[in-house]
């Protein structure tokens, strides 16, 4: 999905497309078997749209509502590691502290937390993500932020590996 970004806040934008960058992709998570539904590579999306640390907040919420999404991966522009993540609530939260949301930069709203590697099992994952109480979760390689698991899709591989086995 390519995004038009004519009618955001001027700035220079970094922002990148679901599956802008290199993935595992919806053809490893539609074609992977028991082994790989026990890691989080077998239920790990593409990267939604990700914003950088230095982008603005009104401009991530502009992209989040055009996009349809809740949340945005951060990336390090000079790495592509995953910096954290911004969410709608990031954003309400900037709002009622009373913040002008073209003022304040993506960093400094943006819960700093550290990816899951493609290698972690599902049940570390999720319990990753309930101690954390994160509904969302960067997926990190070499090359950088590769993609991204939800709590759903945890839970719903979780729920078919207790059934089949």
């Amino acid at each position: 999905m390519k995004q038009d970004m004519t009618s955001a806040p001027a700035q220079k934008a970094s922002f990148r497309s679901r599956g802008a960058g290199a993935g595992a992709g919806a053809g490893a998570r539609a074609g992977a078997g028991a082994g790989a539904a026990a890691t989080v590579t077998g239920v790990m999306r593409p990267p939604p749209t990700t914003a950088g640390q230095y982008d603005h907040v009104a401009a991530a919420e502009y992209l989040m509502k055009h996009t349809g999404t809740t949340a945005l991966m951060v990336v390090n522009e000079q790495t592509g590691q995953p910096a954290g993540i911004i969410t709608q609530a990031d954003v309400a939260r900037a709002i009622a502290d009373g913040k002008n949301l073209n003022d304040v930069r993506v960093h400094a709203a943006m819960i700093t937390r550290p990816a899951i590697s493609t290698t972690a099992s599902l049940r570390d994952a999720a319990d990753f993500m309930t101690a954390k109480r994160f509904r969302h979760l960067p997926v990190a390689g070499d090359a950088g932020l590769i993609g991204v698991i939800d709590v759903t899709d945890v839970c719903r591989a979780l729920s078919t590996l207790e059934t089949a086995g």
